[in-house]
């Protein structure tokens, strides 16, 4: 469950006494060294869901300064995290649409760069 952070009131955190149900389902899609690339299912959309149960488990996202590292040796534009579907139900159509977006380029070249790194 994820509520109010007890202290900071600008993030989220696991609360199980004040918090609202979450489940985030992820898959490991690649790993390089001390890096690894996931893709996230969610079934809830709370606040900093993914950032939250990730820095949780002992594994932020990359370039994500409030739940993770304050520093990164890679150039981000904010934390690794990219919506490649989302869909939902259209409130006035009353029917489901969904968007598909590809990785931003600098997302593809922090990939491109730990593939090199670990083959060596």
């Amino acid at each position: 469950p994820i509520g109010r952070h007890a202290t900071d009131r600008k993030k989220m955190a696991i609360n199980e006494i004040h918090g609202k149900n979450a489940v985030t389902h992820f898959e490991v899609l690649e790993r390089f060294g001390n890096y690894t690339y996931i893709k996230c299912n969610l079934e809830t959309g709370r606040t900093h869901q993914i950032r939250v149960h990730m820095a949780n488990i002992g594994h932020p996202l990359l370039g994500d300064f409030l739940y993770g590292a304050k520093s990164t040796k890679f150039q981000t534009c904010g934390q690794t995290l990219h919506a490649k579907t989302i869909g939902f139900q259209h409130p006035s159509e009353n029917k489901w649409v969904s968007f598909d977006s590809e990785l931003p380029d600098y997302f593809q070249n922090i990939l491109m760069v730990l593939s090199k790194t670990n083959k060596t």
